[in-house]
């Protein structure tokens, strides 16, 4: 797909996709979160002990601030990130209640004067994902930018909606897939270049499927 025909089919399936999330009622919107939530907390123990980046939600977006709060709790650090000027990677910055914020591009909170952090682990919402766990975001290619200048890659998982989900996001070279994908019905990992569903975490086990993955680092708690 030519490059300027590529950027008007995404900005139309951007636009697809954020209408039909917004679509979502209250208690929808509340019950995927806590399914989120659950298949999170349930699926990557070693989260509890990691330094967690997560986005402030908007536009009826996974909320991961309840997850953040139990985590935190658990001994986790959460950040959030900051946009420092166009084109240029963001930085991450340690948030918890009594960090202020000010406001930033699209309206969204960042915190000032807080430390900067290096996530072991991004928690990044996806207006849409494919097969192969491309993600679709708001176009910026902030985090594309951002994930390929730090040090080490954090663990990446997508947290999303099964609505969400697309045949192909046509990636580019830049394009940076994610690791694991979360949404509703569960978790899938991205093996050989494509997501296999793993199943949904039960009360007693942290997956339905067994792990087989070189970044089982937060999953086992390592």
């Amino acid at each position: 797909m030519p490059p300027e025909e590529l950027k008007a089919w995404r900005k139309t399936e951007r636009e697809r996709l954020i209408a039909a999330r917004m679509a979502l009622d209250e208690r929808t919107v509340d019950a995927v979160r806590r399914a989120i939530d659950s298949h999170l907390e349930r699926g990557f123990p070693g989260l509890r002990a990691a330094t967690v980046a997560f986005c402030w939600p908007i536009r009826n977006e996974y909320d991961a601030r309840h997850l953040a709060k139990t985590l935190r709790a658990a001994g986790a650090l959460t950040a959030l990130p900051v946009v420092v000027a166009p084109k240029t990677p963001l930085v991450f910055r340690e948030w918890h209640p009594g960090v202020t914020l000010a406001r930033g591009p699209l309206d969204i909170p960042y915190p000032v004067g807080s430390r900067a952090l290096e996530p072991s682990a991004v928690l990044l919402p996806m207006n849409g994902w494919d097969a192969q766990g491309f993600r679709l975001g708001y176009g910026g290619g902030f985090f594309d930018r951002t994930l390929a200048a730090l040090e080490q890659k954090p663990q990446l998982i997508g947290v999303s909606y099964e609505l969400a989900r697309m045949a192909s996001i046509h990636p580019q070279p830049w394009d940076v897939p994610m690791d694991y994908v979360v949404t509703e019905r569960g978790v899938y990992r991205r093996d050989a270049q494509e997501l296999v569903f793993l199943g949904a975490p039960g009360p007693t086990s942290e997956l339905a499927s067994p792990v087989c993955s070189a970044d089982e680092r937060l999953l086992r708690g390592d």
